[in-house]
């Protein structure tokens, strides 16, 4: 934006924490979108929930895809702030919506024309699923647009610096998200019912007012949307965007996918086990968001200081962030291995449901503290502008899952909980690899330097 916070001065642990805080709170809020769709669909039962969960899978990938567009606009915005230019940061910033634009518009019409194909790649068996899961993402497709966006904003927004925009923009959208849910989808009054439908109303809706406000706010801040910004709009730019984000959303997708093809499994064990995962995938989503938010906030913070050349913040920057992130990661742990009947009752009160709730907690309990510390280091692998090495290790090690999950899937072996021991078992080991490699392509070398800059200066 035109006014930017500098992030390459100053105390770096109070520097830091003002600009995740915010983060963290925009985190909760995106995922609360979801939680609070979750809460009300689970209570209409076990089939709802199976149906807004496989629709998701769409609205999910979706997500990885905008990460071409968000994450090259994070590292070119925070660089070339960093670098003081102001006119490459401009051409980062309308360069990267425009695409971000054109790739919603033409990911929104290829799920209508498939929708049919794409659910029935999950095999549901029950036309009723079927056809609700068909009605959500038919919904979810029309608001596409406003789904992209809007971490696109959030994204330069938090580049520049300023991360409590986002937080109360986004506040507002959840606030709209929670008094639309059981409106559309109970009814009130003369409102009718919609089930499912209506919770994807809600969502569509309060993401369509986050987008006006975003907007409104972007011009506020001295930006617009004619023609005269289309020499900020190069393929140099699109090119540069592509080649930062592009690795992180190839990861993003295939991840998506990879969960498609465990979703697959999981569906041959019935709506039960669907719902189970959905549920489950949201409540873990707690820790995972968060520790989002701080690698957000680290990529911004390293992004900015390693364009100015301070190598020295940058790697005290993310010890800072790495302990931070660890106490969040054990705290988590404890809290799904311990809590997790009381947790996953709040969204499921079948019985059958909330037992094989309690087994996929407690096992992806155990990975939590190894997924903060993988999603961390991603951000920053981000802002040093190294974003192959973090998608090349997600992607492998979450393909690994699929053929993990089917053979521990066997009835003689773990069933079901094979499947989640999958999950948790590769996050674990991405989490370590990703640490070490860390420190020896990024950490090693940049203290290397920090060392030759204080020689020569004496």
């Amino acid at each position: 934006m035109k006014k930017k916070v500098d992030l390459v001065s100053g105390n770096i642990v109070k520097t830091l924490m003002a600009l995740s805080l915010p983060i963290l709170g925009t985190s909760f809020i995106q995922m609360a979108y979801s939680l609070v769709d979750m809460i009300w669909i689970g209570k209409a039962g076990s089939a709802a929930v199976a149906a807004v969960g496989t629709a998701g899978f769409f609205s999910w990938f979706g997500s990885s895809m905008v990460m071409i567009t968000k994450t090259g606009a994070e590292v070119g915005v925070s660089q070339s702030i960093g670098k003081n230019n102001e006119k490459e940061k401009n051409s980062y910033v309308y360069s990267s919506i425009t695409l971000c634009v054109v790739i919603a518009i033409i990911y929104g019409i290829i799920l209508i024309i498939f929708r049919d194909e794409f659910i029935g790649f999950f095999n549901l068996g029950d036309s009723e699923i079927i056809k609700m899961s068909i009605d959500y993402l038919i919904v979810i497709s029309l608001g596409m647009i406003c789904a992209f966006l809007n971490p696109q904003f959030t994204g330069i927004f938090t580049a520049s610096g300023n991360s409590k925009t986002p937080f109360i923009i986004n506040t507002v959208g959840l606030l709209m998200n929670i008094i639309l849910d059981p409106l559309l989808i109970f009814g009130i009054g003369g409102i009718k019912p919609l089930g499912v439908t209506g919770a994807a109303l809600a969502t569509v809706l309060s993401q369509l007012i986050v987008t006006i406000m975003f907007i409104w706010i972007f011009i506020r801040n001295g930006y617009n949307f004619n023609l005269s910004n289309k020499k900020f709009i190069k393929f140099k730019y699109i090119k540069s965007i592509c080649i930062l984000g592009g690795p992180t959303a190839i990861q993003n997708c295939l991840f998506t996918f990879f969960s498609m093809l465990i979703g697959r499994i999981v569906a041959s064990a019935g709506p039960v086990s669907i719902a189970v995962q959905k549920v489950g995938s949201q409540i873990e989503s707690i820790s995972w968001m968060t520790a989002g938010g701080f690698a957000s906030a680290l990529t911004a913070f390293i992004g900015q200081n390693y364009g100015a050349r301070r190598y020295d913040r940058v790697v005290k920057g993310y010890v800072s962030t790495i302990i931070i992130s660890s106490i969040l990661g054990i705290i988590a742990t404890l809290l799904l291995i311990f809590a997790g009947g009381p947790i996953f009752s709040v969204f499921i009160n079948e019985k059958e449901a909330i037992s094989q709730g309690i087994d996929y907690l407690r096992i992806l309990g155990y990975s939590q503290l190894f997924m903060c510390l993988e999603i961390t280091t991603s951000g920053a692998f981000y802002g040093v502008g190294r974003t192959i090495t973090p998608s090349a290790i997600g992607t492998i090690f979450t393909g690994l899952r699929v053929p993990i999950a089917i053979l521990l899937f066997k009835p003689e072996l773990l069933g079901i909980n094979g499947v989640w021991w999958s999950i948790s078992g590769s996050s674990i080991v991405k989490g370590i690899l990703l640490v070490v490699l860390f420190f020896f392509m990024v950490i090693k070398p940049l203290k290397n330097k920090v060392l030759c800059s204080q020689v020569q200066s004496v």
